[in-house]
């Protein structure tokens, strides 16, 4: 594969390990699975993977579900136990795109160490980085249809009669976690231990800040650039 004139698969023997880092409302999600189909690597999110185990009932599930119900945070171990076990499978050969792990500088280095005892490393830790006003009105402005599940965004993707859902007529809701003041809330708690991880990886000189606003595609060239500008150099 290649972009702008480079080739961006992975080089042969080294699969590719990447950290995709941003508030609620930056786009991780989006950007993950665009890179995952650029690039030919998994896209592993922290609450899919749990979701998926405690569905499958695997053995890391059981650990996690016991926790989960009572409230408690699972255990860095078990959570990281879960991204190698994923690492591990045929679907996850030329690598990975972590999302939404880890969340905290403890986590990092837990991670760090056990990628480390498997003769690889994080090769890139890219950063989304948006405005705090922008994400709260990205998030102010979903809407979702009780009925059918579709998402809407009343700027974005609005649907075609405002308020109403395209698919069945039903009346577009916010979610209680879009309003303002939850997502302010939930930026004061995300981000300081956030900036924690990006200032552990920077010691490390793997960091690429990406401007998260504008259009989606906009932002996936710009994240592939930044690695497109790693592999000309190495």
């Amino acid at each position: 594969m290649t972009y702008a004139g480079h080739r961006l698969s992975t080089p042969p023997g080294r699969r590719r390990i990447l950290l995709l880092v941003g508030p609620v409302g930056s786009g991780k999600g989006t950007q993950a699975e665009a890179l995952s189909r650029q690039l030919g690597l998994q896209h592993l999110a922290s609450g899919e993977l749990f979701r998926r185990a405690l569905r499958e009932g695997t053995q890391l599930g059981e650990r996690a579900r016991s926790y989960m119900e009572h409230g408690d945070l699972v255990p860095d171990e078990i959570t990281i136990e879960m991204f190698m076990a994923e690492l591990a499978r045929p679907e996850a050969a030329a690598g990975a795109i972590l999302d939404g792990f880890p969340r905290t500088v403890a986590q990092a280095e837990a991670l760090d160490a056990t990628v480390a005892e498997r003769g690889e490393r994080i090769e890139k830790v890219i950063s989304l980085e948006v405005p705090t006003e922008e994400l709260v009105a990205r998030a102010a402005g979903r809407r979702v249809c009780p009925t059918c599940g579709t998402p809407y965004h009343v700027s974005s993707d609005p649907p075609r009669v405002a308020g109403i859902c395209d698919n069945d007529g039903t009346s577009l809701v916010q979610r209680d976690d879009d309003r303002p003041e939850v997502v302010r809330a939930r930026l004061a708690k995300q981000v300081p231990p956030m900036l924690e991880v990006l200032a552990h990886y920077e010691r490390a000189g793997i960091v690429a800040h990406i401007d998260g606003r504008g259009p989606a595609e906009q932002v996936t060239e710009a994240i592939l650039r930044a690695l497109t500008a790693d592999v000309s150099a190495a």
